[in-house]
């Protein structure tokens, strides 16, 4: 299973970010999609997860209102929108993929982790 990340960077406060995880190795359709982040010296963060379907979003109170999770099941990929961004958002941002009957928030009932990309927001 392999989950590549793309679309870190460097972006000034208040400005936006589209990350995008592509998937390869798993039925991508049957598993919910989560991003988590790791800022320097703090312990990895949820961010947000979306079912399988796309059907249902769960978002960290951090994040809501200011980031959108979507997905392509046809293209194996998943999306953070990231908009309104702060420099607490400055991080290492992964995904992940999970199989379970709930959408998880807990980054150890995640199944398979993609390389983190870094977000870096300036002020």
């Amino acid at each position: 299973v392999q989950l590549q990340p793309y679309g870190g960077g460097l972006v000034q406060a208040g400005g936006f970010l589209r990350l995008s995880c592509a998937a390869s190795g798993l039925t991508f359709s049957r598993y919910a999609m989560g991003w988590f982040r790791q800022a320097p010296g703090k312990e990895r963060e949820f961010v947000a997860v979306i079912s399988w379907s796309g059907g249902y979003t769960y978002y960290a109170d951090s994040v809501k209102g200011r980031f959108t999770i979507s997905r392509d099941n046809a293209k194996n990929t998943v999306y953070l929108q990231m908009n309104s961004l702060k420099p607490e958002d400055t991080a290492v941002y992964y995904c992940a993929a999970v199989q379970r009957s709930y959408l998880p928030a807990t980054a150890r009932d995640y199944d398979y982790w993609g390389q983190g990309t870094l977000v870096t927001v300036s002020s």
